[in-house]
């Protein structure tokens, strides 16, 4: 079966391309590096010809409210059209835990514009919501950073190693069409002010973790689960300790 990833040669594309020709399949890598440009349309149709199944793990380059949105709506109607001309069957996406709940950062609001014109089109679809990256966790630190200490509310977290969510996004793609959503999480929940203590001092890293109920998480304060997944979510296998340890990071 022809699969095209869609930011493919990014850390959960590449992960999936990988996956998913070792089961057998085509998996082609689309990104502006292969010559694909979702935002201006270049390469879609040659690389889709063919294809069954498109999952969408790109992202935009800028965070910003304005941007993001235009990233997410444009990129996602050129790929639709181009898809439904190609014929395709199953449209996955890579989306948020907790995009859904009250909006308050821009990037959510993004997202959830990209989820509904995905809902409306003619295409199956599975709609794939992680919770944050490992990979993610310095860039999380080092946002939350104040001179020498690091503020993190006391909230539930439930971070994912990427392999495990590849992995999760593969099953999907490979699957009958969900036409809803499903949530993965990592093995392990606990409170997002203890996740970063202990991995700062498994980092050696000095900055101080305080515990803060109105510290801002990338702009907007958070409730206690606001980044966890609901009972039911399929959860990964790797433990961020194991995570860690693998690579000797």
């Amino acid at each position: 079966m022809k699969i095209v990833v869609i930011g493919g040669t990014g850390m959960i594309g590449s992960k999936l391309v990988s996956m998913l020709g070792e089961q057998g399949h085509e998996a082609v890598a689309a990104s502006p590096n292969t010559g694909v440009n979702t935002l201006t349309g270049e390469g879609l149709a040659e690389v889709l010809a063919g294809a069954s199944v498109v999952i969408d793990v790109s992202n935009s380059p800028s965070f910003e409210d304005a941007a993001v949105l235009e990233f997410f709506e444009t990129s996602t109607r050129n790929l639709l059209a181009a898809e439904s001309a190609a014929g395709v069957g199953h449209h996955v996406v890579l989306s948020v835990v907790g995009a859904e709940r009250p909006p308050e950062r821009g990037y959510f609001r993004a997202k959830m514009a990209q989820e509904s014109l995905i809902e409306k089109s003619s295409i199956p679809f599975s709609i794939v919501h992680a919770t944050q990256f490992f990979e993610f966790a310095r860039g999380i630190a080092d946002e939350a950073t104040d001179g020498g200490t690091v503020r993190i509310a006391p909230v539930l977290f439930q971070p994912i190693a990427g392999e495990d969510v590849a992995r999760a996004v593969a099953r999907v793609a490979v699957g009958t069409p969900l036409n809803g959503r499903i949530e993965i999480g990592g093995p392990e929940q606990g409170r997002m002010d203890e996740f970063f203590r202990n991995a700062l001092a498994a980092w050696g890293d000095s900055r101080e973790v305080v515990t803060d109920p109105h510290a801002h998480y990338f702009g907007a304060e958070v409730d206690e689960r606001s980044l966890v997944p609901d009972d039911g979510a399929v959860l990964g296998d790797i433990s961020y300790a194991e995570w860690l340890s693998r690579a000797g990071r």
